[in-house]
């Protein structure tokens, strides 16, 4: 089975929102997610964060500390990708994602987590967990 690996951003600002993008292609339905994406040749699991971060919403971060690994199985593939827990360092919002499938960039509380159509829904209990820490 194939691999594939990537990293995801948990970004919590001052007012205890979380960075989220509203992703996906023309053909299919809108979902939202926090900025992640693969990994790619000789990058590391942080510097891919850095970067996916940066591409979709146009902030600069700071990676805090590792999170939490996910494994699995998806659409044929062995999947890790690996969380980190980051912090605005500069930039501000802005699309730039290459591959086109960012649509929006927005600040989402816990209570709005629950009304989104999540992209990675298995994601929703860590994600409610880091909120409720802030």
């Amino acid at each position: 089975m194939p691999k594939w690996e990537g990293s995801a951003a948990v970004c919590i600002n001052d007012e205890g929102k979380l960075l989220m993008v509203l992703q996906g292609t023309p053909e299919e339905e809108k979902k939202w997610s926090i900025p992640s994406g693969g990994r790619e040749k000789g990058e590391t699991f942080e510097e891919c964060c850095i970067r996916e971060v940066w591409e979709e919403t146009g902030y600069e971060v700071e990676v805090i500390k590792p999170l939490h690994v996910k494994n699995g199985n998806y659409s044929g593939y062995e999947v890790k990708v690996q969380y980190f827990l980051v912090r605005i360092a500069g930039g501000s919002a802005i699309i730039q994602d290459p591959d086109e499938l960012i649509h929006e960039i927005g600040w989402k509380s816990m209570d709005e987590l629950s009304e989104l159509t999540l992209a990675f829904p298995e994601d929703e209990e860590m994600l409610r967990g880091m909120l409720s820490i802030r």
